[in-house]
């Protein structure tokens, strides 16, 4: 257990410390050499080439990293934690007072983060070192007893067993390191001998391709593939070369039958062996992708809202290109319509799965985001007039807000819906009628801000401001009667207080991102001064009485 444990405490100081880096280092190699000693390096710094397999498919479900660098990246990752391995297996003991007087002083003095981190990875490794010697101490007297012999015995006739036993443990361990560490002190320690100590290691070796299939499992298929054809490649090795070790008699050519170094040696073999499999990468992807297919796009991916209206092909044309931005900018603004059209049915009696669905369109907002802020920046690369320039801008800015609004609806309503179900909250009988007329007023104004984005209409762009001031007005004098309610001593009042307060003002912020489109036209017609809309009507009024 401690162990695990140091393995762990040196992993998760260095996630801590450099863990936003990881993506940066595993995405920008372009050839699998370079792909493979990334992951040799990720290996060896978190301890771990599971954890390395799980970044892989991480990256692999974004689309950041190609199936052949992604198994580049998880075969150079087995590679550094058998290195890994032999670094630990030197006697390191007159190390550990020097780490852990180290480590402790940073882990527990710094305020730095990155030291302070960097005190636990230190520390970490002097707690493996010590585990090391606990394990060395623990095995002289059962190595004398009648029990050990007997299993020792067994396992090195039956390497079957030994190979089972060894990916067992792996997989239950979370840690082929520390499964092969102790291995390695068993063996060096004579309470099991070389052959046996092989079979469970070439076991370990499976096991530990088998961590990152289980823990991927809930995942998308494209994040699967690299870890299953690991484990196919791994599997299928370490079983070809068990057979040929105990059949063929192979280990005197790797090491001395009564050294622990022999296992190192054939561990370290075994996955350079494994990574000169690389050159057949392209003939693996083909099957692997048969066996783990993407999915048909359902009937909401096929949606014609959720398909971009951005054609790269017409960029070289200005007024085109700009029309595509104004609908790919008018499809975001119907995406969340959707998102806020269902928020009052989720406040009356939440759904899980419709609270899903809502996420899930927050997803394409944000993906749409993305793809108007590259078409604008292409767009503004091209020879375009100062005018034209101007309207890119707004509209980059306009989906900005959109995609603000819906983050509002994803993170602020749809968890405040939850809470309230959740604690069984009630809203007051004029509280909930409150909401109810604030949220059909927005939806009457993204009808507006729709039809404003389709017909640059100067009389629309004023009533949809209009209207953002009265929102504001309203979300005020709700709050005001709610307060009101609270000092009569409502009881149902006091319960929804947090809940009705924070709902009305998402609701005004909500509309405020929505209104934002009518700022630039008002702008552009003269309308808008720096604090308050033109009164024109009035102005004209007071001249026709003169």
């Amino acid at each position: 257990m401690l162990l695990l444990f140091a393995v762990r405490m040196v992993r998760t100081g260095i996630e801590r410390a450099f863990g936003a880096s990881f993506q940066r280092v595993v995405t920008q190699n372009r050839n699998r050499a370079s792909a493979a000693l990334a992951g040799l390096t990720l290996a060896v710094i978190l301890q771990s080439s599971a954890a390395v397999a799980l970044l892989v498919a991480g990256f692999s479900t974004a689309g950041a990293i190609s199936f052949g660098s992604g198994l580049a990246v998880v075969l150079g990752a087995d590679l550094g934690s058998a290195l890994l391995i032999q670094v630990f297996s030197f006697d390191l003991q007159w190390l550990v007072p020097v780490l852990l007087a180290v480590g402790g002083g940073l882990f527990i003095k710094s305020q730095q983060r990155k030291l302070k981190q960097a005190g636990r990875i230190v520390l970490g490794i002097a707690f493996i070192l010590i585990s090391l010697r606990f394990l060395r101490e623990t095995m002289d007297p059962i190595r004398d007893s009648a029990f050990l012999p007997v299993i020792a015995d067994y396992l090195a006739t039956d390497f079957i067993s030994a190979f089972v036993v060894g990916a067992s443990l792996a997989f239950l361990m979370h840690s082929s390191v520390a499964v092969i560490l102790m291995c390695v002190t068993l063996v060096s320690v004579g309470a099991i001998p070389v052959v046996a100590g092989v079979s469970l290691v070439l076991g370990a070796n499976l096991g530990s391709a088998l961590i990152p299939v289980w823990l991927t499992r809930g995942m998308v298929n494209a994040a699967r593939r690299v870890p299953v054809a690991n484990l196919a490649l791994r599997g299928a090795g370490a079983f070809i070369v068990l057979c040929a070790v105990n059949k063929l008699d192979l280990l005197p050519y790797i090491g001395s039958m009564t050294s622990a170094q022999t296992l190192i040696n054939a561990h370290i073999l075994f996955n350079m062996l494994l990574l000169t499999l690389l050159i057949f990468a392209n003939r693996l992807e083909a099957p692997i992708a048969r066996l783990l297919p993407d999915p048909a796009p359902s009937l909401e991916e096929q949606s014609p809202f959720h398909r971009s209206t951005l054609d790269e092909t017409v960029l070289d044309k200005p007024h085109l290109a700009i029309a595509n931005l104004k609908r790919e900018v008018l499809r975001m603004l119907q995406l969340v319509e959707t998102m806020f059209a269902s928020i009052m049915d989720a406040y009356t009696k939440y759904d899980p799965t419709q609270a899903r669905a809502v996420l899930s369109e927050d997803a394409y907002v944000n993906a749409a985001l993305d793809d108007v802020r590259r078409y604008s920046a292409a767009l503004q690369g091209s020879a375009l007039s100062k005018a034209e320039n101007k309207r890119v801008r707004e509209l980059a800015e306009y989906a900005i807000a959109i995609e603000t609004a819906g983050d509002i609806v994803a993170k602020r309503l749809i968890p405040l819906a939850k809470e309230k179900a959740q604690k069984g909250i009630r809203f007051s009988e004029s509280g909930a009628a409150e909401i109810q007329s604030m949220h059909e007023q927005v939806k009457a104004n993204l009808q507006l801000a729709s039809n404003l984005l389709v017909s640059d209409d100067l009389e629309s762009a004023r009533l949809l401001l209009e209207e953002k001031q009265e929102m504001a007005r309203m979300e005020r004098k709700s709050r005001k009667r709610h307060l009101k309610r609270l000092s009569e001593g409502v009881q149902i009042s006091f319960d929804s207080s947090d809940i009705h307060l924070e709902t009305v003002s998402s609701l005004r912020d909500f509309n405020s991102h929505v209104a934002s489109a009518a700022y630039p036209l008002l702008y552009r017609g003269g309308q808008l001064l720096e604090t308050r809309l033109i009164e024109q009507e009035f102005e004209d009024i007071d001249v026709r009485q003169r």
